[in-house]
C-alpha cells in the first residue's frame, strides 16, 4: 500500500499530503463553494493550533497514516461549512426541543456499547447508526439521495471505510464490533470540534492529549446538541424520543456534558480496573498500528493508565455536584451475568416501562451479537503493556472497584 501511494503522488494521481491549516481550509472552501464556519471556530481553531503539530512531530505516521489524517481533517472542515450553511438555511433545526438523551457514562472497555445497542433495541429511543456517527453532516449527494428515494450512500462508504481497515488490521473487529447500520457512539460528531478521544486512540498525540484534558468542551457538546437535532430533522424522528448517546469522551467532559444537558439521566457502568486498562491499552494499540508502523506498546500502557485515571478522577469530582436522582450505577460483570435484570432495574431508574416486546427485541440483538461474532475474540494481557496488575489497582483503587465508584 505504502508503495502504491508513493506512486501515485509521483504520478501526480494524488495531491501531496498537507497538513497545514491554511492549506486544509481553502481546499474545504473550494470543494463547497462556502466560507463561513463560525459556530465553536475559537476552539476548532485552539485544538488544531496543538494537533496538527503533534501530528508532525509525535504521531510517528506513515504515509498512509498522513493521508488518513489530511483526508479526515479535509472532511471535518467540509462539513462543519455544510452544517453552518443547512442551518442557516433552514432555522426550523434550532428550534426542535429534543427530549433530554439517556446517556451512558464509562470507560473504554466497560460495557458501555453493549448497554447502548441493548436500550437503542427499544423503538422508544432514538440512537446513531455507524454511518450517521462518521458522516454527521448531510452532503449535496446525501441530500439528492434522499430526495430522490433512493439508499443513503454514507452507508456505502462506511462500509468501504471498514473494509479497507479490517484489510489492514482485522484484529479491529474482535475489539470492537460493529457495522455501517450498527449502532455506534457519538465520535464522529463530537470530532466537529475535535473532541480528542477518536483521535487520541488512534495517534500518538500526547501534547494534543494533554491540551485536551484542560480544554473546556462545553461548544463542542452545544455542537454536537445542535447535530442531534439536523439528524432528528433529516431523518424525520420523533424528538420527544430520547436519544441514547455514549462514548468514553464523557468522563473527561463530564462537567460539559451535564452544562448541555442537565437535566439527562446519567447511567454509569463500571468494570475492573485491570481490565479497563489493559482492553483499553489493546483497543488503542489495534488501532495505531493501522497508521504507525512505530507503535510502542508500553508507552500505549503507560498513556491508557493516565487516560483512566485522569477520567476517573474527573467523573468523580463532577458527580458531585450532580443530582443524585440523575445517577445510576452497572457494573460489567452485573450486565454480563443477568442483562435481563441489570435492564429492568436501570427502566426502573428511567422510569419507563419495560415491554415483553422491548424485551423480545433486546434479546433479538444479544441472540444477534452472539451469531455474529462468536470468532471474534479479543485477546490481551496487561503485560503486553509494560504494566503489572498490583500496580494498576494501586493507581485506581481511590477512585474504582468493580461495581461502586469510591468517593475522591
Amino acid at each position: 500500500m505504502m508503495g502504491a501511494l508513493r506512486s501515485a503522488w509521483s504520478a501526480g494521481v494524488l495531491q501531496p499530503v498537507d497538513l497545514s491549516p491554511e492549506r486544509l481550509r481553502a481546499m474545504a472552501e473550494k470543494d463547497t463553494g462556502l466560507t463561513a464556519d463560525l459556530s465553536d471556530r475559537a476552539l476548532f481553531e485552539d485544538k488544531l493550533a496543538v494537533l496538527l503539530p503533534s501530528l508532525h512531530e509525535e504521531a510517528r505516521l506513515t504515509d498512509f497514516g498522513r493521508l488518513v489524517s489530511h483526508g479526515s481533517l479535509l472532511k471535518l472542515m467540509k462539513d462543519r461549512l455544510r452544517f453552518e450553511a443547512i442551518m442557516a438555511e433552514h432555522p426550523e433545526i434550532d428550534r426542535i426541543e429534543l427530549a433530554p438523551p439517556v446517556i451512558i457514562v464509562g470507560s473504554m472497555r466497560s460495557g458501555t456499547t453493549r448497554m447502548q445497542r441493548l436500550l437503542a433495541a427499544d423503538p422508544g429511543f432514538e440512537a446513531l447508526r455507524l454511518y450517521e456517527s462518521q458522516s454527521p453532516v448531510p452532503s449535496p449527494d446525501v441530500m439528492r439521495a434522499k430526495a430522490a428515494g433512493r439508499r443513503d450512500p454514507r452507508i456505502a462508504q462506511a462500509g468501504r471505510i471498514l473494509k479497507l481497515l479490517v484489510s489492514i488490521n482485522p484484529a479491529i473487529l474482535q475489539v470492537h464490533p460493529t457495522g455501517p447500520m450498527e449502532v455506534d457512539e457519538e465520535l464522529g460528531l463530537l470530532d466537529q470540534s475535535l473532541s480528542s478521544a477518536m483521535i487520541e486512540v488512534q495517534k500518538r498525540i500526547p501534547s494534543f492529549a494533554r491540551h485536551a484534558e484542560m480544554t473546556d468542551d462545553t461548544p463542542a457538546y452545544r455542537r454536537l446538541h445542535r447535530l442531534l437535532k439536523l439528524r432528528t430533522w433529516f431523518e424525520g424522528s420523533d424528538p420527544t424520543h430520547p436519544y441514547v448517546l455514549k462514548t468514553p469522551q464523557h468522563m473527561q467532559d463530564i462537567a460539559a456534558l451535564n452544562a448541555v444537558f442537565p437535566q439527562s439521566p446519567l447511567i454509569f457502568l463500571h468494570r475492573d480496573p485491570v481490565q479497563l486498562v489493559a482492553s483499553g491499552a489493546s483497543l488503542a494499540w489495534n488501532q495505531m498500528v493501522i497508521q504507525s508502523d512505530d507503535v510502542d506498546p508500553h508507552w500505549i500502557g503507560r498513556e491508557w493508565l493516565h487516560k483512566t485515571r485522569h477520567r476517573l478522577e474527573t467523573v468523580s469530582a463532577v458527580r458531585q455536584q450532580i443530582p443524585a436522582r440523575r445517577q445510576f450505577d452497572l457494573s460489567f460483570t452485573e450486565v454480563g451475568a443477568d442483562w435481563r435484570g441489570a435492564i429492568t432495574r436501570t427502566y426502573d431508574f428511567l422510569g419507563r416501562e419495560l415491554t415483553p416486546a422491548v424485551l423480545n427485541a433486546m434479546q433479538a440483538y444479544m441472540d444477534r451479537a452472539a451469531r455474529e461474532h462468536r470468532h471474534a475474540q479479543h485477546r490481551y494481557r496487561l503485560e503486553q503493556f509494560g504494566l503489572e496488575a498490583g500496580d494498576v489497582r494501586d493507581e485506581l483503587s481511590r477512585w474504582t472497584v468493580d461495581a461502586e465508584p469510591l468517593a475522591a
